[in-house]
């Protein structure tokens, strides 16, 4: 065998070593997603929290979420790390959930779940932004490895569940500190893939931002996320309120999450062969259509349905609008923009959908409610197109 071929068997192996670490991290770190987002809202009713309590516990996350993710792009691409920046959010995240054992008082959990809001939700957009610069290294397609992440998801959704379910509630927090440790062994085998420089101008990050054409993309993007946090916000209200049971409303959850898998699947093996834009125009028109759908529906099982359609608008959604991102801002940027990114999508995008979608739907109903949101979708579409029509022609 020549030299040749044992250094291209070398890189190859270390690219599948690479690849597997990164999803393994995904699989772990939705695992812990899985757990914040279904059972630990459920953990604190049994520690007799009312709901608005718990609704207090959560927006203030949401709060601090967005300070959270613009901080620690900042910090991913002044020092040049992203793995690091990972360990010291999880040894964050461990910390504070270890603080919630022993605490009774509601002023001092919230002000502990704040800070776990804190070093939470910026995990999730600095993995993604370590799958797209590891792929010009490992030669993994985003999607291929994100689709760990949907698995990690949905397997603990149900797992967990009925983990939870056989030794309690009371449990969830040493199950999430169980996840967290194992993410946090995991980052032993991930790497920086950020390009080394003398220095980093932040303020070259902004100037990229103010373009016209990147805050128009970020619009678009905030209106998608509207329409999607509005059905999301709302789903579980809407088929209590149709009669549904727990378990249908749980079986939804499961639906959607598992429906990704297979569209990861394809756009990781064929969505480089078409364009973005169009793709981003595609997912808002379905985005419409199942809200619209959802504001006709009468039986709760047909949710399940809605949900399905997940896969032909989230998946396509949100793997399709990073691949773009990645073109839109710089290699040295990357984790910045994709705190803006995250920033839309979960901060701003929830809060507009949690206090104007709530006036909507109490006010007007809940089909006047999904109309809203499906015209938002519509409007999103529109831009798209034309964004696409003006850059095209450029």
């Amino acid at each position: 065998m020549s030299e040749t071929q044992i250094a291209r068997g070398t890189v190859s192996s270390t690219a599948k070593q690479e690849t597997l670490a990164l999803r393994a991290f995904n699989f772990s770190t939705f695992s812990t997603q899985a757990l914040v987002v279904s059972f630990i809202p459920l953990y604190f009713m049994t520690r007799g929290y009312s709901e608005s309590q718990i609704g207090i516990l959560y927006s203030s996350g949401l709060f601090v979420s967005i300070f959270a993710n613009i901080l620690m792009g900042l910090l991913s691409d002044k020092y040049r790390t992203i793995r690091k920046i990972l360990i010291g959010l999880l040894l964050g995240q461990l910390a504070m959930l270890s603080l919630l054992f022993p605490l009774e008082n509601f002023v001092m959990v919230c002000v502990v779940m704040m800070a776990f809001s804190f070093v939470q939700t910026p995990i999730i957009p600095l993995s993604d932004s370590l799958i797209l610069l590891s792929s010009q290294y490992t030669g993994t397609p985003y999607a291929l490895i994100r689709i760990f992440g949907s698995l990690g998801f949905a397997i603990s959704a149900y797992g967990l569940g009925l983990l939870l379910k056989g030794i309690g509630s009371e449990w969830t927090i040493f199950v999430a500190i169980c996840t967290v440790s194992v993410s946090l062994l995991l980052t032993i085998y991930l790497k920086d893939y950020q390009r080394q420089s003398n220095k980093i101008e932040l303020g070259g990050f902004f100037e990229v931002l103010k373009q016209r054409h990147v805050l128009m993309f970020f619009f678009m993007i905030l209106l998608v996320s509207i329409s999607h946090r509005m059905y999301e916000g709302f789903l579980a209200v809407t088929m209590r309120q149709l009669g549904a049971s727990d378990s249908l409303v749980g079986m939804s959850f499961l639906v959607s999450a598992t429906s990704e898998i297979p569209i990861l699947f394809l756009l990781g093996k064929y969505g480089h062969k078409f364009k973005e834009l169009p793709l981003l125009v595609l997912a808002s028109l379905l985005y419409g259509l199942r809200l619209w759908i959802m504001g006709q529906i009468e039986d709760p099982r047909w949710f399940l349905a809605t949900q399905a359609m997940h896969s032909i608008t989230f998946g396509i959604y949100f793997s399709t609008a990073l691949r773009y991102i990645s073109h839109l801002i710089p290699d040295e940027y990357r984790a910045s923009g994709q705190a803006v990114y995250t920033v839309i999508w979960t901060g701003l995008a929830g809060l507009v959908s949690g206090v104007i979608g709530g006036l909507v739907y109490e006010e007007l109903g809940r089909t006047m409610f999904y109309m809203v949101a499906t015209g938002i979708a519509g409007a999103a579409a529109i831009g798209f197109l034309l964004y696409f029509l003006s850059r095209h022609r450029k």
